[in-house]
């Protein structure tokens, strides 16, 4: 039975099931348990206010990062709960959606954590999604591009209307779970290589961790409904999809000349750049759509947690009972 439009699917009905791949990442995804308070930050609290530990500029980018994902946490939850949910009647994908809303909630969670314990103003922290011109563009490039599935009107009938809901399928898993939030990703595990603000830095490792199985759902999700409609998949919708995507990249990169102008210790604004050229080409081969960039990967060390495989180690550690919630590491 088909994803979508399916009259004969009863979503309170998940065996027998139709999408392996979809239970597979609901098994991973519980896999991935945690929560951020099992994280350590008593180090991050006193680099934070010693004053001489992080420079200006570290501080900036910092906390930037944290305004930014704060924000767009909370606007990635709305989406999912508000609008994907609801058109997706298949169990077994619905079952994985409860489960990514759970996770979103977690990463809420985090930065109210990060808040708390270094004590930042909540006001200027939450509010620089209207404040910051490179945030707020992102923020709304991304409301824009999911307006059709929070129209209660909007249906995924014909085939019109199922391009528009791969389009802001598109716009949510790709652009802002794939390619939104990944030089934030790279900025805060190169701070924490060189032994800064290591609590946060792992709190966004792990974050990072989901979002790989976030995407690597959305994308099957994508790309099983094309699979399914394949009179959508037009050269023209497939032209107007990489399209938005290099905008996209050229909004990401914006963003990281802005939150880190004048690089950290070995990194400069540019090696952000290039890779969220080369996140980006691996995201238009995921699904079916030609690289743009042909950028090489400026940091190899991302692989290890962006490929995300569980059994792979993080920076050479290994995560113990990482099932069961437990933060361990070997």
């Amino acid at each position: 039975m088909p994803i979508i439009n399916s009259s004969k699917t009863d979503p309170n009905k998940i065996l027998p099931m139709t999408y392996s791949w979809a239970r597979q990442h609901y098994k991973d995804a519980l896999a991935n348990t945690w929560v951020p308070e099992e994280i350590a930050m008593q180090d991050d609290i006193e680099q934070w206010k010693s004053g001489t530990v992080l420079s200006e500029r570290e501080r900036r980018l910092v906390m930037w990062n944290l305004g930014f994902f704060s924000t767009a946490e909370s606007l990635t939850a709305n989406n999912l709960v508000l609008a994907v949910y609801n058109h997706i009647t298949n169990p077994e994908c619905r079952q994985y959606l409860l489960r990514q809303a759970f996770e979103e909630a977690v990463h809420t969670d985090t930065f109210i954590y990060c808040c708390d314990s270094l004590g930042l103003d909540p006001e200027s922290l939450y509010g620089m999604y209207e404040t910051i011109p490179s945030i707020r563009e992102k923020d709304q490039f991304v409301i824009e591009l999911t307006k059709s599935v929070f129209d209660p009107n909007f249906t995924t009938e014909g085939e019109d209307n199922v391009r528009r809901f791969l389009h802001d399928l598109v716009g949510f898993y790709v652009i802002m779970e794939g390619i939104f939030f990944y030089a934030g990703f790279a900025m805060m595990l190169a701070l924490r290589r060189q032994k800064k603000m290591v609590g946060v830095g792992e709190q966004f490792e792990y974050i990072m961790r989901d979002e790989s199985l976030h995407l690597a759902f959305g994308c099957d999700l994508i790309n099983t409904i094309r699979a399914e409609n394949p009179g959508v998949w037009t050269p023209s919708f497939q032209d107007e999809l990489v399209d938005l995507i290099t905008r996209s990249v050229e909004l990401e990169k914006v963003y990281a000349r802005d939150a880190c102008p004048d690089g950290i210790v070995g990194i400069n604004a540019e090696q952000f750049c290039n890779y969220v050229e080369h996140i980006a080409d691996r995201r238009l081969e995921r699904i079916n759509l030609p690289k743009q960039y042909g950028t090489a990967n400026p940091f190899p060390w991302m692989s290890q947690a962006t490929d995300l495989a569980k059994e792979k180690n993080f920076f050479e550690t290994r995560v113990t009972e990482y099932q069961t919630g437990s933060l361990e590491w070997e």
